[in-house]
């Protein structure tokens, strides 16, 4: 009888171990360019990413952790943000500490030029050659000393054709009066301000309090129209029709649109912010070469195609880029041609004195 019992409960555990498997994470079988060794393994890499930025698998796809942990048998301990003020926020006064983090190119310049970040040796990324050179030597980091592009994007307008039909291609959308309490704004001060200034025809990165002041004054003309400000709520809002216009992110749109087929979108004729999201490796970092192997990993052909694929963003990476099954390859919302290419600017790295100024506009235009 306790030999029956023995195979019985063997048998439920067989049993209850495929049940599992069945229903977990499948891992892929990937055809990795790098080297990536167990010698690490056991070691705790803190990541700090943006929200809804990398492959979790929940698409059926590639979880980038999961097989990265099974690949080097280093555990991610991964977190997010929802803007650069608020990932910089944690670092500089919040005493945590990450051994990688993905900020803005604005943000990396200031963090650069604050010994916030440690050099990253890209000879020893043997994945490195992947990165475009378009995307190499920028403003923020002209030796590529500090960082390595992971995500390209430009802000524009997101729009629910159902419900307001076809609307003007320019930021003053968000100061008619037909569509109030229908549209949204950034709620971080950065965003917020770009809308009004290329709507009032000045710099994002004006050294002018005067140009600040008058944007302040626009966007304070601009609540009696909101529904809400928003940052990662604006997927909730824009995907189920609770708002019908919004300022955001190229690729967060593609991923809005998948599952609200009513939405629409442009470039304002005004002209709008380009960014560069890249991967650096804070001050901080306890494990260097965890951030290292990772960094690497990242720029795997597959990874980065799984990730380019579920966040939606234009890739830096050009075996994504000239990858015909690629779910966006030559995508015009991603990638415009010359001719459909808006006015852009990129954010710079203000000095102290108009970051506070501006800073405290954004208190009083919040409070208004």
């Amino acid at each position: 009888m306790k030999r029956i019992v023995n195979l019985i409960l063997i048998l439920l555990l067989i049993i209850s171990t495929f049940t599992l498997t069945g229903c977990g994470y499948q891992y892929f079988d990937l055809e990795l360019q790098g080297d990536y060794s167990n010698d690490l393994a056991g070691t705790v890499l803190n990541v700090y990413n943006w929200g809804e930025y990398i492959s979790d698998g929940s698409d059926s796809g590639i979880d980038v952790n999961k097989e990265f942990e099974r690949v080097t048998g280093i555990k991610v301990n991964y977190s997010t943000f929802e803007s650069n003020e608020t990932m910089y926020s944690q670092l500089r006064t919040a005493g945590v500490s990450y051994d990688l983090i993905i900020p803005s190119d604005y943000m990396i310049d200031r963090m650069v030029s604050e010994d916030m970040l440690l050099k990253i040796d890209t000879s020893k990324l043997s994945n490195y050659s992947n990165i475009g050179e378009q995307y190499k030597n920028q403003y923020y980091d002209p030796d590529n000393e500090y960082s390595v592009p992971f995500n390209v994007g430009m802000v524009g307008v997101i729009y629910n054709k159902e419900m307001v039909g076809e609307v003007e291609k320019s930021w003053s959308v968000f100061w008619d009066e037909q569509y109030k309490n229908q549209t949204l704004m950034f709620s971080n001060p950065r965003d917020a301000f770009m809308v009004a200034q290329f709507l009032d025809g000045t710099s994002v990165n004006s050294k002018n309090k005067a140009d600040w002041d008058s944007a302040a004054e626009l966007l304070k003309q601009q609540k009696k129209y909101l529904q809400s400000y928003v940052m990662d709520e604006v997927y909730g809002k824009m995907e189920t029709g609770e708002a019908a216009i919004a300022p955001y992110y190229a690729g967060d749109y593609l991923t809005m649109y998948d599952v609200n087929d009513d939405l629409a979108f442009f470039y304002p004729k005004e002209g709008t912010n380009i960014f560069v999201d890249a991967v650096c490796i804070p001050s901080c970092c306890q494990n260097y070469e965890a951030a290292m192997l990772y960094i690497n990993f990242l720029l795997e052909p597959e990874i980065a195609l799984a990730n380019a694929e579920y966040i939606g963003y234009a890739s830096p990476n050009t075996a994504v880029i000239n990858n015909p099954d690629y779910c966006y390859f030559g995508n015009e919302i991603l990638y415009p041609d010359e001719e459909n290419m808006p006015k852009t600017e990129y954010y710079r790295n203000l000095d102290d004195d108009i970051r506070y100024y501006y800073e405290n506009l954004w208190i009083d235009v919040k409070l208004y």
